[in-house]
């Protein structure tokens, strides 16, 4: 039975050791909770670390919470040292990504152990995922602390249905690029069918960076990786939206919010609350607080700020200094603006629960939310959700996650200082029918895409792409019809053989030499020729002169510039056309001119065609020059017979007539054949399928829609069943060999 297995780094389940031994007690934080509906489906499985060090367990404890998470709890524990959490989670984790990520490079630190461990920590992930899963299931895969796991479950399960996403910023590729082990977190990630991020700026830096370092082109966010579509995609994660719309409801929170009120004495109040983080911006905000009394000082005595910063990473050198940071411009307010009776800022260097914290959003006037970047900030959903009289406002930072989805809120620039003063006094004095009809037009945004939906939909979304890739790889060579191909070859008296060599055979081929073949392709082709039963033609986009250098002294059929000469076996190079060549003169101050303005692009002339090299071009700006050469050759070939290839990192543009079905149609028509078999790689190879008979094993390498009857994964699947059709061609014992 097919189950949902969730993986984070840890355990929505908290254990603590008391003097009665270990009490687990279900954790309460974003994820926990929007996971929550579908973790509690009797078929779901959840992998994490247990939340203690393996020197804090005895061997007692370890075997009771082995014992008992997946009896209870539907959970798996993975069992971390000290050393390993110290060097991948305090280390690689929060040292190296989490800084460079959020755009703090200057606080990342490259440290090769750390990345060591956090391959190690990963691997130790995927041996307890390994155990538990099979490829019915569903593995969602959590945040930035495994990454390298999508691709690691990928190699030991290839139908596996992999889910991953990212819960904080993506950065830019100017950024990612400085991350000394970029390729392999891309690798990684690229494991997964599918990849979630909170908002679309994260998407397209993903995207322009696996393009960028990879090489893999996208289509509206499906990354072509040649054997396999992955799916770049936005979820907004929401809120439990009813559990804070109802808080006010509870006794508990009435009690405290009517304790609030009567502290406040009347003051308006501005809410800030944070994790302790220099992604935060609090030291800014403190600071657009004070500018704000400065500039506005009738607001004195009148507007208090909350401020609560709850502890984290105290153990990093950076979050105590930051600490100490807070402490002094809380002080150096107070002691500015601060008169008997009227303390400016209120700091709480402390976690409050849900009911004292919900309390504080009914009655804030203001929630000031202004990180220098943000994932998401899910207090500010929290917060809009919570004042069900509408009268609260939001003043967020554009560089907050949830920016995007909360457009009615007063939008401010985190670092300008005089910018965010001025969103507060432009919060406090909006009219209130203003404020009633934004903030509704936000609590209808949040209930509707709450954080069950959020879950629901990433799913959704998942079960999707698997769908896609269905029906990109329906024609996908299975043992079957392999088995089948196979004994259809052997039988047959009259074999043809059509390869593709420009692409398709490039496991073939020496890149180093001028991609000349190989020792082994060279040998495959000699053994298929001197079968008498056997006939092979090789078509290339490569110039005569190429394609005889390298395969002349073959018994085999030579076709050079996509189809515009033939060298039959034994004879002479002949054209298949004549072409005209006066279109070259219109066309070519078009490619001289996208040359010019594309550094590292250039011109290739060939027989009766020109191609456009962009390979080492900058990836974002070839793709646009790319489209507009394309628009720019429709208009100016209205009337031409000429035809545009889209090949690997080039475009090249030739006579229509001639093609690579044109040349195969030479061969088609001279033998009644038993058997054909084509392979080919990219658009040209199309206008060979599309004129083979319905019962011709043609292959297309790779993904995406073709006119083949049947495809393989990669070059290298194809170099096997080469190999196998050698075989069973050369089988002395054939019938077809006999005589």
């Amino acid at each position: 039975m097919s189950r949902i297995v969730f993986v984070s780094n840890r355990l929505p389940i908290t254990i603590d050791k008391t003097s009665d031994g270990l009490e687990f007690k279900p954790s309460i934080g974003g994820l926990a909770t929007g996971l929550s509906s579908v973790h509690s489906a009797d078929s779901s499985l959840w992998i994490g670390w247990c939340g203690r060090s393996r020197q804090e367990l005895s061997t007692a404890e370890v075997r009771e919470i082995s014992r008992r998470l997946p009896e209870d709890f539907a959970s798996h524990p993975v069992y971390l040292t000290e050393r390993e959490l110290n060097q991948y989670y305090y280390g690689f984790c929060n040292r190296t990504l989490w800084p460079l990520f959020h755009y703090f490079n200057n606080h990342a630190h490259y440290d090769h152990q750390q990345w060591q461990s956090y391959q190690q920590v990963n691997r130790k992930f995927f041996k307890t995922v390994a155990e538990v899963i099979n490829e019915e299931d569903t593995i969602w895969i959590h945040d930035y602390q495994l990454m390298l796991l999508p691709a690691m479950i990928r190699e030991r399960f290839p139908k596996a249905k992999i889910g991953f996403f990212l819960h904080i910023p993506f950065p830019s590729y100017e950024l990612f690029r400085l991350l000394p082990w970029r390729s392999e977190i891309l690798q990684g990630l690229l494991g997964a069918d599918l990849i979630g991020f909170h908002a679309y700026d994260y998407v397209r830096h993903f995207i322009s960076s696996v393009r960028r370092l990879l090489g893999y082109d996208h289509n509206l966010g499906y990354i072509d990786m040649r054997n396999r579509l992955v799916k770049a995609d936005v979820f907004p994660m929401g809120i439990d939206y009813q559990r804070y719309q109802n808080a006010h409801l509870l006794k508990e929170v009435r009690e405290e919010t009517n304790e609030i009120i009567d502290k406040v004495k009347g003051t308006q109040l501005v809410l800030s609350v944070d994790r302790l983080d220099y992604t935060k911006g609090i030291p800014t905000r403190l600071k657009s607080f004070d500018q704000f009394l400065e500039k506005y000082p009738a607001y004195k005595e009148k507007v208090t700020m909350i401020m609560i910063v709850a502890p984290s990473r105290t153990e990093l050198s950076d979050y105590h200094e930051l600490l100490c940071e807070i402490e002094e411009l809380v002080g150096h307010i107070n002691g500015k603006h601060g008169s008997i009776g009227w303390v400016p800022v209120w700091f709480f260097y402390r976690s409050f629960g849900f009911n004292h914290l919900t309390a504080l959003y009914s009655v804030a006037d203001i929630m000031l939310v202004t990180p220098l970047r943000d994932g998401m900030n899910l207090v500010a959903k929290e917060y809009v959700a919570a004042r069900v009289d509408y009268k609260g406002m939001l003043v967020i930072s554009e560089t907050a996650g949830a920016a995007s989805e909360l457009g009615e809120a007063v939008s401010v620039n985190a670092n300008n200082i005089r910018e965010v003063a001025d969103g507060i006094k432009t919060a406090l004095e909006m009219p209130a029918v203003e404020k009633i009809e934004r903030n509704k037009a936000m609590h209808d945004r949040l209930a509707r895409y709450n954080v069950e939906f959020w879950a629901n939909d990433f799913l959704r979304r998942l079960n999707n792409v698997e769908e896609v890739q269905r029906i990109n790889s329906s024609q996908q060579l299975d043992e079957e019809t392999d088995k089948k191909l196979l004994t259809d070859a052997e039988k047959a008296e009259k074999r043809l053989f059509l390869l593709d060599y420009d692409t398709s055979l490039t496991g073939f081929s020496d890149p180093k030499n001028g991609g000349r073949p190989n020792k082994e392709l060279y040998e495959l082709l000699r053994r298929l020729a001197e079968d008498r039963h056997n006939e092979v033609l090789i078509v290339s986009g490569s110039n005569k002169s190429a394609m005889q250098d390298w395969f002349g002294d073959l018994n085999i059929h030579l076709a050079a510039a996509h189809g515009l000469w033939i060298r039959r076996i034994g004879g002479e190079w002949e054209t298949t056309e004549i072409p005209t060549e006066e279109w070259k003169e219109t066309l070519r101050p078009l490619l001289e001119m996208h040359t010019a303005r594309t550094p590292g692009s250039y011109i290739e002339e060939k027989d009766h065609s020109l191609a456009w090299h962009y390979r080492r071009c900058d990836p974002e700006l070839a793709a646009v020059r790319v489209s507009e050469l394309k628009d720019a050759f429709e208009d100016l070939t209205g009337n031409l017979n000429i035809g545009l290839i889209n090949g690997n990192r080039q475009i090249e543009i030739k006579d229509s007539s001639i093609n690579k079905g044109r040349i195969a149609s030479i061969l088609l028509n001279e033998k009644k054949w038993e058997f054909i078999f084509a392979v080919g790689d990219d658009w040209s190879d199309e206008e060979l399928f599309v004129i083979l008979p319905s019962s011709a094993y043609s292959i297309k390498i790779g993904i995406g829609m073709s006119h083949a009857n049947y495809r393989v994964e990669s070059t290298q699947e194809l170099r096997n069943l080469l190999h196998r059709l050698v075989a069973v061609c050369s089988n002395k014992n054939s019938p077809t060999n006999k005589g």
